[in-house]
């Protein structure tokens, strides 16, 4: 039995945070989707020169030139999308490695978004994962930003995790490796975002807030900054698409939101993962966000 103690303590000791597992949401929506080629649904949006695609892998890197960015060829009103993403280990301080929804181009001053980002880190800190919602531009001219930040159950580095958003009209679900991880509820008609948006990715500099609130800025010693992409899914109602066209569901056929068991595994996350809550932030002024 010297093994298994010895590896307990290896786990116990370890100052990564890697040494849970995830419960089993019960419910894997991302198995429910195919895969969506590249060439199929995205295009190179920009930085055309730091982006490589290998078989079914997209590569974007950032170095003091440039990034690079994504973006799908159609808009959609709801929908599944998802990405497996792996970011550099290291030093990446001020780097934004991002997977989202927008309609910026469209609205600008006015538009509304749904984020996820990876936001980089120093040796020895973990990423942060954060999870955001902007509505009708309230990430342009007040900054209201509905932001929650994860630290994960793994290292991102070291392989491809499943990172997904699911939103229809009535929720949006964020998913890591098919475990809801967070949800933002149709509560107030004001502050969901209805209107047709974009899928995209990008590798950028985000220096001024990204890391330790912009106390820590991207360092092109480091340069450069690589992202992976693949296994993109995306599965949802387009502009201009069938009337009966129906979004993916959040969880098993005949439940309205999550099931208990996906409820339980979000709890989980929250309660082992949760770094920062913008509901719980005191000096975040709450008559601006009334959802909390």
């Amino acid at each position: 039995m010297a093994f298994p103690l010895i590896l307990l303590v290896i786990l116990v000791l370890c100052p990564c945070g890697y040494s849970q597992r995830s419960p089993s949401p019960g419910y894997y929506p991302s198995s429910r989707v195919p895969t969506s080629p590249f060439d199929r649904d995205f295009r190179t949006q920009w930085g055309f020169q730091h982006q490589r695609r290998e078989n079914d892998m997209l590569t974007l890197w950032l170095d003091k030139s440039s990034g690079s960015g994504f973006k799908s060829l159609r808009p959609y009103t709801s929908g599944y999308f998802g990405a497996s993403i792996k970011v550099q280990s290291g030093y990446t301080a001020g780097v934004d490695t991002s997977f989202f929804l927008s309609n910026h181009e469209e609205h600008r001053g006015d538009h509304d978004e749904v984020d996820i980002e990876f936001l980089g880190t120093t040796p020895g800190k973990p990423y942060s994962l954060q999870t955001n919602v902007f509505v009708r531009g309230s990430g342009d001219r007040n900054v209201i930003g509905r932001e929650m930040k994860f630290n994960l159950w793994f290292d991102p580095t070291q392989d491809f995790h499943h990172y997904a958003i699911l939103w229809n009209p009535n929720q949006i679900v964020f998913y890591v490796d098919d475990v809801p991880i967070r949800t933002y509820d149709r509560k107030i008609e004001a502050i969901f975002p209805t209107r047709p948006m974009w899928v995209y990715g990008s590798i950028w500099d985000a220096s001024d807030w990204a890391t330790e609130n912009g106390r820590i800025k991207a360092d092109y010693r480091y340069q450069p900054f690589v992202a992976q992409y693949r296994n993109f899914k995306l599965a949802g109602c387009t502009v201009g698409g069938s009337n009966s066209c129906r979004p993916p569901s959040a969880a098993p056929s005949g439940n309205r939101g999550l099931s208990q068991q996906q409820r339980e595994a979000m709890a989980w996350a929250q309660r082992n993962f949760l770094v920062y809550n913008y509901c719980h932030d005191p000096k975040r002024d709450h008559t601006q966000t009334p959802e909390c």
